[in-house]
């Protein structure tokens, strides 16, 4: 497995396009306040030691110099052992809603980003714990397989957007069904499947999908966002155009509470309202923390080798190679053309 120890040191590399920009720049600049002196071909001439290209060449050697040292900052690592550990936790299993009504903006910025921020909240209390990440709308898929990868799990998080699935609606019993089928075989351990919806199902069959659920000892927890009094769905965020059915009229979504407090009966869980509020966030965990843990077996590695050592060699080679090559052509060499 191969890692950065310390990751954030690669946002560095950012920096990296605009110093190009800057000595393209410079370059360009130099050119044409030579040419003002005169003609190029008639100036170089006239200046047999200036180097057309050894410019170009020391900084390039540089410029690879300060990108290896943005890596060796962030310490790469493979990993050199590996051990089956055990750890005592619950699985989760997340159903995000992300057809379009989840753009809605009755709670802060959306239904949609707020559920993001609440799962990425939830994921950072997890200790030895497994989950996994599926999204639906018309249709169900699986965005990321229960995992114990945390870090994993906010990039998928992190990437969900309602273009992720052409078929509109919001079919719940689709969610659940492939939520149980998402789980490890794992018997004793506590298994939770989280439904994060605005309620709004166009398709049927989630009570069902709920109680066979709960037949197999899997907790149905259904987190309803939004407004029961509805809000309009813009057609941009931030926007004042709202989408509108095929009669011209502006589409308000509301939030179902009867049937989520249904299913999640159904599924022997309980509903959780999410508003502007932090509160859906406590009492999730509270739920969490009541299920059952057991001894999950994964296999880890626990200790990494350092390889920035090789990328040191590498910058020292390139920056004495720099220093050994001058601007300018050497007389004793004046018939060796590396370069022009």
């Amino acid at each position: 497995m191969f890692r950065f120890a310390n990751p954030d040191f690669l946002y560095l590399l950012l920096l990296l396009p605009l110093i190009v920009a800057v000595y393209l720049y410079s370059n360009h600049r130099r050119r044409q306040n030579i040419r003002k002196y005169g003609d190029p071909t008639l100036l170089k001439e006239l200046m047999p030691t200036i180097s057309k290209y050894r410019p170009d060449v020391k900084f390039w050697l540089t410029f690879s110099a300060l990108a290896l040292i943005i890596f060796m900052l962030a310490r790469p690592q493979f990993g050199s052992k590996m051990e089956t550990v055990k750890r005592s936790g619950v699985e989760t299993v997340i159903a995000l809603d992300i057809s379009n009504s989840m753009l809605a903006e009755d709670v802060t910025p959306s239904r949609l980003e707020k559920s993001k921020k609440l799962i990425a909240r939830l994921i950072d209390t997890f200790n030895n714990d497994k989950v996994g990440l599926n999204v639906f709308a018309g249709e169900a898929f699986t965005q990321l397989p229960i995992t114990s990868d945390y870090i994993s799990a906010k990039m998928f998080l992190e990437s969900i957007n309602p273009s992720l699935i052409s078929t509109q609606g919001t079919d719940i019993g689709a969610a659940i069904r492939l939520a149980v089928k998402s789980f490890t075989p794992n018997d004793g351990v506590g298994k939770a499947i989280i439904v994060i919806t605005d309620g709004e199902n166009h398709e049927g069959g989630a009570i069902e999908a709920a109680q066979e659920a709960a037949e197999k000892n899997m907790q149905v927890f259904i987190l309803g966002v939004g407004s029961p009094n509805g809000s309009p769905i813009p057609v941009e965020r931030g926007s004042n155009d709202f989408r509108r059915d095929k009669n011209g009229e502006v589409i308000v979504t509301k939030l179902n509470e009867a049937m989520c407090q249904e299913i999640a009966k159904a599924g022997n869980g309980v509903y959780i309202r999410v508003d502007n509020s932090n509160s859906a966030e406590k009492i999730l965990n509270e739920q969490i923390a009541k299920l059952a843990k057991t001894d999950v077996e994964s296999q880890v590695f626990t200790e990494f080798d350092e390889q920035f050592q090789a990328l040191a060699w590498l910058i020292l080679i390139l920056l004495v190679a720099e220093m050994l090559i001058l601007e300018r052509k050497n007389p004793l060499f004046k018939n060796v053309r590396l370069f022009k």
